[in-house]
Order: structure tokens, then sequence, then C-alpha cells
């Protein structure tokens, strides 16, 4: 008989802690969109020019995903994280003094290359404090906090670079990661048996799935099977899902505000607000979606709570983007570009709950390997976009090709296997 919850409120600062962390990601890495008119009047850039700037953060940030999901399988998050926001928080404020493309990209990858390892490392801290019956909505609320950031970075951003200018913004953000590190770095420990707050009862509910045999790896533990690993086609078809997935969220983190803005013709303001509210609504969904994966899992099975949860979320994103190009009134548009993000978060606790299914052990590198491969997706989508406007001077082109791709993520979704671990005891 598993016993009952605890009622203590440590893990809520875990989950705390990982939300803060969340939205400080976002914050930091959203606000270059929401200034990028203003960047690209001030270094002389073109459409193209600054797609590639945005896809330098995202091609270091796909790069470095597996060692640094490695590094924290063995060395622990505590460690990891505190080292890795340091260095992205600096790069964050060095952004502020970029003077041409070439060191403003080259920033942007060294920035990227630091957040690379924040989601592989709190899953893994998730993976030790948190017990399978409660990780759709753990990672909710991770998800939660992403979506938080990136709601509030376009209108603060936009409102200091009017007051401060665009510089100003990277400087305000970076510091904000800085504080994260301390209060990580004195609080926070690998081991919940190690932390003076946890009671006997709330380790016995944490390990709950050790009594199962379901045990995940301590930090530290050697022998990974790299092998078993890639060649498991479970692995493969997460990884495109989340290709596509990657592909489509990017578009939000690039041009969306410059598409409000510039050609639906709305104001600053009201583009900036905009520009949040697909991340509003998305953290609803994030929070939703943990539960219902969840709830899903334990009622149909793990088959239908994270797979099928998927089918449908990428493709109701898929179409609503369509969709969007066949309104004519800029408020309609606006409002079905905003559902298509919540829709496809619908699915995003499934994503990173499946990592921890089927990698156990492993689930710092399973989760790398499937973010690498995501934010692949966002090194190409906003490439895309730029060349698509250069080529057809149309923004219906863009949309047509991410709504064909969220619905490959869709029957992808349908060829995971969450009952599979990829290494098996």
């Amino acid at each position: 008989m598993l016993p009952s919850p605890p009622t203590s409120g440590i893990r809520r600062r875990v989950l705390l802690l990982a939300f803060s962390l969340a939205a400080i990601t976002y914050l930091d890495r959203v606000c270059i969109s929401a200034v990028a008119p203003f960047i690209m009047h001030d270094l002389h850039l073109t459409m193209v020019q600054m797609s590639f700037v945005f896809s330098a953060f995202t091609l270091a940030y796909s790069l470095f995903e597996i060692p640094l999901g490695w590094m924290g399988d063995v060395l622990g998050p505590r460690r990891i994280l505190s080292q890795l926001v340091l260095w992205w928080s600096a790069f964050t404020v060095l952004t502020a003094t970029a003077r041409s493309q070439l060191s403003l990209a080259g920033i942007r990858f060294l920035f990227g290359a630091g957040e690379a390892g924040a989601f592989p490392n709190i899953s893994r801290a998730y993976s030790r404090w948190f017990p399978l019956a409660e990780r759709g909505r753990a990672n909710g609320i991770l998800f939660l906090g992403s979506r938080a950031g990136g709601a509030v970075a376009p209108f603060l951003a936009l409102q200091v670079a009017h007051y401060w200018g665009w510089r100003a913004c990277f400087v305000i953000f970076g510091f904000l990661g800085l504080l994260w590190m301390a209060l990580w770095n004195i609080w926070y420990r690998d081991e919940p048996a190690e932390h003076p707050e946890v009671t006997p009862e709330e380790l016995a509910w944490i390990r709950q799935d050790e009594t199962s045999g379901l045990s995940s790896a301590r930090a530290g533990e050697s022998g990974i099977p790299w092998r078993r690993i890639g060649t498991n086609r479970n692995l493969y078809t997460i990884c495109l899902m989340y290709f596509c997935f990657g592909y489509g969220l990017y578009f939000y983190f690039t041009w969306l505000p410059t598409y409000l803005i510039s050609v639906l013709g709305f104001s600053s303001l009201a583009g900036g607000i905009w520009a949040g509210m697909p991340f509003v609504l998305a953290g609803g969904a994030d929070v939703a979606g943990g539960w219902l994966t969840d709830s899903l899992s334990r009622t149909f099975g793990l088959k239908v709570g994270r797979s099928w949860l998927g089918f449908v979320a990428f493709s109701g994103s898929a179409a609503l983007l369509y969709g969007s190009t066949r309104m004519a009134d800029k408020t309609g548009k606006a409002i079905m570009i905003v559902l298509a993000l919540a829709c496809a978060d619908l699915a995003l606790s499934a994503c990173w709950a499946v990592c921890l299914d089927v990698g156990r052990n492993f689930a710092g590198i399973v989760t790398g390997c499937m973010n690498t491969l995501g934010n692949l997706g966002g090194v190409v989508g906003p490439i895309v976009v730029g060349y698509a406007i250069q080529w057809w001077n149309s923004w219906s082109v863009p949309f047509y090709i991410t709504a064909v791709i969220y619905l490959i993520g869709a029957f992808a979704w349908l060829a995971v296997d969450p009952r599979q671990q990829i290494v098996p005891k």
C-alpha cells in the first residue's frame, strides 16, 4: 500500500524554484524578439540577418543539451545549474554591448550554450524529488513558469526600450538570474534524503516508485549505455515529435511581435500585449495538460495519457494556424495564433513526462536528446520565415509550412510508446 501524500511544503518550494527558473530563462530569451525592430534599425540588419541572430541562440541550445544533461546526471543539478545560471546571466547582460550582426550572434550563441542545461537539469531534479504519479503536474508548473516569463517579456522589454533603449532590457533581465542562483545553491539538495527539512514520511512518498522497481539513478552513477540509448526507436520518435513542436514554438519567440506590429498594424503597446497573450494561455494549458496527462494515464494507461493527448493537441494547433491564414480580420488572426500555441502546449507536460517514463535512470540524457531536436526545429523555423518572406513576400506561406510540420508531429506522437523503457531494468 502506498504512503499518503505528505503535507509539508518542501516540494512546493522545489516547484517554486523550478517555476522561477523557467520564468527567468524565458525573460532572457524572449525579450530579444520584442526589441528586434529596434535592434534591426540600430545595427542595420535585414530580416534574414536577424533570423540568423535568432537561430544562433537556438543552435547553441541544441548542441549543448545532451552534454549538459549528462553532466547533471553525473554531477547533480545543484552544482551544474549554479554554474550555468551564472554563465547565461553574464551573456544576457553582455548582449547590450553588441555593435554588429557578428557580435550579436556570437553573444547570443554563448548565451544559448548556458541556457541549454536548464530544463534537462530541472528534469533530473524532478526525477529525484517527485514520484511518477506527480511528474505530469510538476512539469505543468515548470512550463507555466516558462510561459509566465514569455508573457511578460514582450511588454516589459518594449516599455524598457521606450524609456531607456533596447540595450537596457538585457542588463535588467540578466541580473535576475544571479539572485536565483544564490537561492538555489543555498537551499536545494540533489537528494531529498540529504535535505534537513524532508521528513521520513515525505521521503517514503518520494521513493514510492523505488519499491516497485522504478528507481532513478543517483547523481554520480556511471555505466551509461550509449549504444542502447542511441539506437532506440522510441527515442527517435520522441525527438521527431519535439522537433515539430520546437519549429512552431520559436515563431512566438522570434517573429511574432514583428508580425503583429509591422504586418497586422497593431500599436507597440497593443502588439506587446498580444505577443504576450500566447504565453498567458499556454501557461494555463501547461497546468491543465499536466493534470490531464496524469489523469488520463491513471485511467486509460500511458499510451492514451501521453501519445493520444499529444496527437490531439498538435493536430488542433495545425488547424488553428491554417485557419489564421483564412481570417481577414487582424484581431481574428491574432486570436487564432494565440490559441494555436495554447493548444500545442496542452501536450507539453506529456512531452517531458514521457522522457521520464522511458528514460528512468537516464532522464537527463533523454530529455537532453529530445530538447536538442526541439531546438534544432527552433534553429530552422526563424530562418524559414525570413527566407519565405524574402522569396514569396507572403506571411501565409510560413504558417502553411508550420501547420504541416505540426501534423507530422501529431503522427509521430502515435508512434511513441511511453510503456517501453529505453534501457529496461
